[in-house]
């Protein structure tokens, strides 16, 4: 039988992964602090369906369909602004068929893990038909006290 310990990767490998991964992606907290600061040097674009988008939707973000990126991202996306692409949630991968598209379209891009679900449930506003709407933090995904997640 293997053991968790009998597959480690070495430190080296282990490290060129995770940087990998940062490379990659980017979670709710650190978009919206970088929203939130007005040091964002990329736009959030949201994947999700027109439906979805009303339920609610991260201020200032651009609403672009997966299925429609390869019409609509040339029109609506600089190609020299980074991308940050999520959808509904951990459970949805639309977000990397999303990034998967506007990378192949030649921008530069992360998905943001955890998408609108996590945004919310950390206790971010979203804007919909009827306005702003904010969710007190969840204490399972964000601390209660307002303070960081110290990661």
């Amino acid at each position: 039988m293997t053991t968790i310990t009998d597959t480690l990767a070495t430190p080296a490998e282990a490290a060129a992964y995770f940087a990998a991964r940062l490379a990659f992606h980017t979670d709710p907290t650190d978009v919206h602090a970088a929203l939130a600061a007005g040091t964002a040097d990329f736009v959030v674009v949201d994947s999700r369906s027109t439906q979805a988008w009303d339920q609610g939707h991260i201020p200032g973000a651009v609403h672009l369909p997966t299925r429609q990126i390869p019409q609509l991202a040339p029109r609506m996306l600089d190609p020299e602004v980074p991308v940050v692409v999520h959808c509904w949630g951990p459970g949805c991968d639309g977000a990397t068929r999303a990034a998967l598209a506007l990378a192949r379209l030649g921008y530069r891009v992360k998905e943001m893990i955890g998408g609108i679900e996590y945004w919310i449930r950390e206790g971010y506003a979203v804007d919909t038909a009827e306005g702003t709407r904010q969710s007190p933090p969840d204490p399972l995904t964000a601390p209660v006290d307002g303070g960081d997640c110290g990661c």
